[in-house]
């Protein structure tokens, strides 16, 4: 069975730092863009950050650029988001997505709580 999980969220300070993880199983992400997204109560799950596992090649959202910065171990199936300069508005759970063009898997979520 495929499943995406993901780990490293918690409850920080504003200015602190998270590294998120996702990591699969049952299948290779080598064909895959690996995304993150993150749903605050009440809003709509918005796009964060995107990896390319064939290229390498990396998006952004504005709102978080310069702050985040996403990877990929290969070698591990797993793809990172470093968070560093958190703010209250980054409160959220974040979800890992993979997609290719015929597949799109989600994980379960972990909870990223920012305070003031």
């Amino acid at each position: 069975e495929v499943q995406l999980v993901e780990s490293g969220g918690g409850l920080v300070q504003a200015g602190g730092s998270l590294r998120l993880s996702c990591a699969a199983s049952g299948v290779t992400l080598d064909d895959y863009a690996i995304g993150w997204f993150r749903q605050a109560p009440g809003k709509e799950r918005e796009r964060v950050s995107i990896i390319s596992r064939r290229d390498g090649s990396t998006y952004y959202e504005d709102s978080v650029k310069g702050r985040f910065t996403i990877s990929s171990d290969n070698a591990k199936h797993t793809v990172y988001l470093q968070m560093n300069g958190l703010k209250p508005e980054d409160t959220a759970v974040y979800y890992c997505n993979a997609r290719s063009y015929y597949y799109m898997y989600w994980g379960q979520g972990t909870q990223v709580t920012v305070s003031s």
